[in-house]
């Protein structure tokens, strides 16, 4: 059995994406999920199914929250649990493209203390537990130094710049940059890729609780859209959008959008 979670975590991952990359994402079967929640395909499955039996049948008596698996109230009185995206980026995965990722973290009393995010199609895994800072493929990574929003590259779909979410409707001018996986874009933040990781919408634990710490591991700050700390494991499954940067850039991003000062 893996010493920590951690390595756990690294050894589910590798099968994860053994699995995955069986399936040709053009050619695998899918369908869309009720309740216009997106695309779902036999490959998300299977990993979802590979994970379950890795993760869980290491750790018992850990709770269970995945997007591809029926909720239930009992991991809410667990005090650890497994939070999983067996496909993050499933559009991307279909298109044939390969920048989609496994996202999978352990929560314990709300805080995310161990993470990874594996790309195997692009042969990346990130990696963070508490207190250990963040690897990618093993060596340690770190955010960016960037202090100021003008001319930072900033990861986020293109609703986030609409103007009613900036102060007096003014949109910094930043190098705008998109991914189609949540889980990507956090950890290439983490890696210094780019400055910041901005999404205003809420968002689902599945996509971001890896890629949460692996960031916070790596030196930045993140928060909410209102500028909270992130908390897992909620009934709603949910948190109030994601904005991440290192703490100076956080700072000055933060003074700028309308939701931070409304409650700040």
């Amino acid at each position: 059995m893996p010493a920590t979670d951690l390595d756990l975590l690294i050894h589910a991952a590798r099968l994860a994406g053994e699995t995955a990359l069986k399936y040709s994402g053009p050619q695998a079967k899918s369908w869309d999920k009720p309740g216009d929640l997106g695309p779902v395909t036999e490959a998300d499955l299977a990993v979802n199914d590979v994970l379950h039996r890795e993760l869980l049948g290491a750790r018992p008596d850990y709770g269970w929250l995945s997007e591809e698996s029926e909720d239930g109230r009992t991991r809410l009185d667990q005090e650890k649990l497994f939070i999983v995206d067996p496909i993050d980026g499933t559009r991307s995965f279909i298109e044939g493209s390969n920048a989609w990722a496994h996202s999978i973290a352990v929560a314990q009393g709300g805080e995310v203390t161990a993470a990874v995010v594996l790309l195997p199609a692009k042969d990346r895994l990130y990696a963070a537990a508490k207190g250990q800072g963040t690897t990618l493929n093993g060596t340690q990574v770190g955010v960016t130094a960037r202090e100021g929003v003008s001319g930072a590259s900033v990861l986020s779909a293109r609703p986030n710049y609409a103007p009613e979410h900036w102060i007096d409707g003014v949109v910094p001018d930043v190098k705008r940059v998109y991914r189609p996986s949540l889980a990507y874009r956090l950890s290439l933040v983490a890696q210094g890729r780019f400055d910041a990781m901005l999404t205003l919408r809420d968002s689902w634990e599945w996509d971001i609780a890896a890629g949460a710490l692996i960031l916070t591991e790596a030196g930045a700050k993140v928060t909410d859209m209102h500028g909270a700390p992130l908390r897992f494991n909620n009934a709603h499954p949910q948190v109030k959008g994601v904005v991440a940067a290192g703490p100076a850039l956080h700072a000055d991003l933060s003074k700028r959008l309308v939701s931070t000062q409304q409650t700040g």
